[in-house]
């Protein structure tokens, strides 16, 4: 099992530059085949201008939207040239109406998809609408890639975020290449709950598990001992000098998620390291 089909999904060379270079050294890394969706983003709003105004914004925001695709392809292209890999660029334009549908269309047999980080400094709606396409649309596993940060080689340290989640099960599923190649392997697991079924050995089940694929793995039992799950695991990261997170992703709802915060949306704006999620 690999990653034999690597997707990046890009909507600006300067702020996703980041996740392209990352994404093209992973399918090098695995033999494996890059595809980049290079998208523009029709932002026109139906139904705010009136009379015929509508139609021709409509068009005229779509026609901009495919330029935008085609320059990003160019630069796509320019970016890719003389690498020793193969790669397909897809020019693709699309309202924000109906960009999860498309995606999901364009993605789902895809391995992995490889993006930006959605929230911080240049970035806009579309960032977080593409990571959530990705994850409940096309059912697909993400790597975030912070700016800043890449693919490091080898890996020397990966920390699983683990509750006994579907989500947190699907995603260490997803990162078993990543796992099966890393140096060390923790299990990190906060507040384990005293009624779980695995009360008496937490995280033992799924250590088990990966020993049976080749991965040993530690487990580490932590304390919240501050206001968020995710901070708890932020710090962990850094103690353990992790270079890369496994997690699932939205165990609560996406509107619960985006108005209250929650571990997903929390790590995703603060971590420094790339992030495998799945849901």
């Amino acid at each position: 099992m690999g990653y034999k089909n690597v997707t990046s999904v890009i909507t600006d060379m300067e702020t996703d530059r980041f996740a392209l270079a990352a994404a093209i050294d992973l399918a090098r890394r695995e033999h494996g085949h890059l595809d980049v969706i290079c998208l523009g983003v029709d932002r026109t709003l139906p139904g705010f201008y009136y009379g015929g105004a509508n139609a021709v914004a409509l068009r005229e925001g779509l026609a901009e939207a495919q330029e935008r695709a085609l320059e990003l392809e160019r630069g796509a292209r320019a970016t890719l040239e003389g690498r020793d890999l193969t790669w397909t660029l897809h020019a693709v334009a699309a309202p924000m109406s109906g960009l999860a549908q498309m995606l999901a269309h364009l993605t789902r047999l895809s391995d992995i998809i490889v993006l930006p980080r959605p929230y911080g400094e240049g970035r806009r709606h579309e960032h977080e609408a593409i990571v959530e396409s990705e994850l409940f649309d096309a059912s697909v596993p993400v790597l975030v890639i912070p700016d800043g940060a890449g693919l490091p080689d080898p890996i020397g340290r990966i920390v699983i975020a683990w509750n006994e989640s579907h989500e947190a099960l699907v995603a260490v599923r997803a990162a078993l290449p990543f796992l099966k190649q890393a140096g060390d392997v923790n299990i990190a697991i906060v507040n384990p709950p005293p009624h779980a079924p695995d009360r008496s050995d937490p995280g033992g089940a799924l250590s088990q598990m990966l020993s049976r694929h080749g991965v040993k793995a530690d487990v580490s039992i932590l304390a919240k001992t501050l206001p968020r799950v995710s901070e708890v695991i932020a710090r962990h990261l850094t103690d353990q000098g992790a270079d890369l997170l496994v997690m699932g992703a939205y165990g609560h709802s996406r509107i619960r998620e985006s108005v209250l915060g929650g571990a997903t949306r929390h790590m995703l704006q603060t971590a420094h390291i790339p992030i495998l999620m799945a849901h």
